[in-house]
């Protein structure tokens, strides 16, 4: 697992910047990229990919225990659609 501390630390490294400057810079893209989403807009990372908000609608489940039906919430989820690029470095 990759933590913000990590991602900063080699983002500090290899651009020369202070781990503290780093680690602004990359809490700040997160807070934007949830910034937009709670606005419902989409974020688009050209050859990283784009994050976008999925409206799930309200349905029956059960209770696994119990088997008794069960309402679900409707709810909203932020979805990740790889580009490309990363697709095709996985697979490789």
């Amino acid at each position: 697992m990759t933590t913000t501390n990590e991602i900063a630390d080699k983002i500090a490294a290899e651009q020369g910047l202070t781990k503290v400057q780093a680690k602004t810079i990359v809490e700040g893209v997160f807070k934007q990229i949830a910034e937009a989403a709670s606005s419902g807009a989409e974020t688009s990372i050209p050859g990283f990919g784009k994050f976008k908000v999925k409206e799930t609608p309200e349905r029956e489940g059960r209770n696994p225990a119990t088997g008794a039906t069960v309402k679900i919430a409707a709810a909203k989820k932020l979805t990740f659609q790889p580009a490309k690029a990363i697709k095709d470095t996985l697979n490789a």
